[in-house]
């Protein structure tokens, strides 16, 4: 299996590419990014590209990928409607229809939220719900993660200044968190899990939040 990953450098993006890497079927995962990645491994290609809505010279690293893992994101917190939804929406766009291209039938993993929805009052609930609607339009395998709460393990700190304070304030709640609300805590484990088993073997649904991600994950 050949797997496209974006936002590498993420905290999701650093758990599904540890998953990957450790994945038997897995053959080699091309990341694709602005930045180079300080991890080096037989299975993994980095693809160093300065404008993501502008691909065409990376066109032979997209040919014959079998899933997207689509970890890229961006707070809408300080940033303008308007380039919220350039990077959030037409960004994704833009490589999706560049994978579409080149690789007609990959399955399409799309990291959102909790709380997503077009018809939400909240403007990045819109904007990440309409993604999630042309996603799953252009790709029939597409599939929409909505994860709530992640923890971060096998050191991977997370690349949010503010989730990084959350955890070191409230870290230590995570076990009793875990055993009050078990199916809505998740983790950057659980999201590589979960995703290599849906591009393995597909989903029953293509709407997926936390309880969904982690019985796939321990499927």
């Amino acid at each position: 299996m050949r797997v496209l990953l974006t936002g590498t450098t993420g905290m999701v993006g650093q758990g599904v590419l540890r998953e990957c890497l450790l994945a038997p079927d897995v053959s080699e995962v091309v990341s694709l990014g602005r930045s180079p990645l300080n991890t080096e491994h037989p299975k993994l290609r980095s693809i160093v590209v300065t404008d993501l809505f502008d691909l065409d010279g990376a066109a032979d690293a997209l040919a014959d990928i079998d899933a997207c893992f689509f970890c890229l994101g961006v707070s809408s917190v300080g940033m303008s409607a308007e380039t919220y939804f350039r990077l959030t929406h037409d960004l994704t766009m833009a490589v999706a229809d560049a994978l579409a291209a080149h690789s007609p039938d990959p399955t399409f993993v799309y990291v959102s939220g909790a709380g997503t929805s077009e018809t939400s009052r909240q403007r990045w609930a819109q904007v990440k719900g309409r993604t999630e609607r042309e996603l799953m339009e252009r790709f029939p395998k597409g599939y929409m993660f909505r994860p709530g709460f992640i923890e971060p393990l096998h050191g991977i700190r997370p690349s949010s200044r503010g989730y990084r304070i959350a955890l070191a304030v409230g870290g230590f709640l995570i076990p009793l968190y875990r055993r009050l609300a078990p199916n809505q805590v998740v983790t950057t484990e659980d999201m590589g899990r979960a995703m290599l088993a849906v591009a393995r073997t597909g989903a029953p649904k293509h709407i997926l939040n936390n309880p969904d991600i982690g019985a796939l994950a321990r499927a």
